[in-house]
């Protein structure tokens, strides 16, 4: 079943490169949001400095939680793509896609042993929760639930019931109190690497639950799907009013709610015994500036790729057509930069380095992107990936040996 349809000739055809090219920018945001991040370790010695501190701020209020939010977009794009290409071939691909996240799952296990930040396996188990809904035949019902995730029911549940005095909705979030461990600044290969199996890869997970990343995972992969039902990418030019209305939409709401999250959180009083939902109340507004900007984001390029600037941004598509080797690839250079048993820059780097370097690592890495698929049907890891998904190496890898 599975080896016909790996054996044949890959398809990029023109009218997906489109979210190609959105994913590569979901890649360069997420890069350029690890890079003044240290790959994590900025958060053991924030920078004071104003000239240093506005590079930070500007990258992470654009990108920083907007970028990730665009990668899980593009997820549920991918998971519709996937399942109804099967689907057309009469193949029920519920099983092998089942397979496919468990590969995916074993990468990032891998990956996260030398960076804990991976959210491969993440997006791995989270993409479990979207088979059910393939099945769904209503769009709206698809659209109205991942609202529903987007809109975080568990920090509303805990806002709610801190609000009438429950014990455990009045606790801090564990991850505010974690720090920086001490092996990542200053340790050994060895000691990193046990860090990143142990606390490193509970924390990740700690971090993701309370801060509400699952449920934003989830509700963007829903809202991804719907954009792969109706035709979103496969026919941009019967979206273009769409695409200019929602840009305007998700850009005053953008502004406005970047403006007024202090006043709105603070409708919600201070006090001692509202501490926490508070607190969370602020999390749940952030969340919106965060998915508001990300709608922007999204729909802006979109409607720019569509028109005057498409040969500009399609630079980006090769990226985007080998985001898991780019991705892995960033981390396996630049951790070893930053972490104590390599170079140690952590303590160093300032954040306009930082910053300039990963502007133009990435563009090295588009321009390799470039080259790789002169000769290459698959990045390593998407060839590898699809293999194994598979089970088959009869996969085309070189284009001078595909049939």
């Amino acid at each position: 079943m599975g080896n016909t349809v790996a054996a044949t000739k890959p398809e990029f055809t023109p009218r997906m490169e489109g979210l190609d090219a959105l994913r590569g920018f979901a890649l360069f945001g997420l890069f350029i949001v690890h890079m003044p991040e240290l790959f994590e370790l900025y958060w053991a010695h924030p920078v004071t400095d104003p000239a240093q501190l506005i590079w930070h701020d500007v990258i992470f209020t654009v990108f920083a939680g907007k970028a990730f939010a665009l990668l899980a977009l593009c997820f549920g794009v991918s998971f519709f793509i996937i399942m109804d290409r099967a689907a057309e071939k009469g193949v029920d691909f519920t099983g092998r896609f089942i397979w496919r996240l468990t590969v995916l799952l074993l990468i990032g296990c891998a990956h996260a042993v030398w960076y804990r930040g991976d959210v491969l396996e993440v997006l791995a188990v989270m993409g479990l929760c979207l088979l059910p809904f393939y099945r769904v035949k209503s769009n709206v019902v698809i659209a109205v639930i991942g609202v529903f995730f987007l809109l975080q029911p568990l920090m509303w549940m805990q806002i709610i019931s801190g609000l009438n005095g429950a014990d455990w909705a009045n606790q801090s979030l564990k991850f505010w109190s974690a720090k920086i461990p001490e092996a990542y600044l200053s340790g050994g290969f060895a000691e990193t690497i046990a860090m990143n199996i142990s606390d490193g890869h509970a924390f990740k997970w700690l971090f993701m639950y309370e801060s509400g990343r699952l449920s934003q995972i989830l509700g963007l992969s829903l809202i991804g799907m719907v954009l792969g039902r109706i035709g979103f990418f496969r026919e941009p030019a019967r979206f273009s009013g769409v695409r200019l209305t929602g840009l305007i939409i998700a850009l005053i709401a953008a502004i406005g709610l970047y403006f007024s999250r202090e006043s709105i959180t603070d409708l919600m009083p201070a006090t001692e015994a509202m501490f926490m939902p508070r607190n969370l109340f602020g999390s749940v507004v952030s969340s919106l500036f965060d998915l508001s900007l990300m709608a922007a984001l999204m729909l802006g390029f979109m409607s720019l790729y569509y028109s005057f600037a498409h040969k500009a941004l399609n630079v980006l598509a090769p990226a985007g057509r080998m985001t898991l080797t780019l991705y892995v690839t960033q981390s396996l250079i630049f951790v070893p930069v930053f972490y104590g048993y390599g170079l140690g820059m952590h303590a160093t780097m300032t954040q306009s380095e930082a910053v300039l370097i990963g502007l133009a690592a990435f563009a090295a890495q588009v321009a390799f992107a470039h080259l790789w698929f002169k000769a290459f049907w698959y990045g390593p890891l998407e060839w590898l990936w699809r293999a194994a998904t598979y089970l088959t190496l009869k996969v085309p890898f070189t284009k001078s040996k595909t049939p």
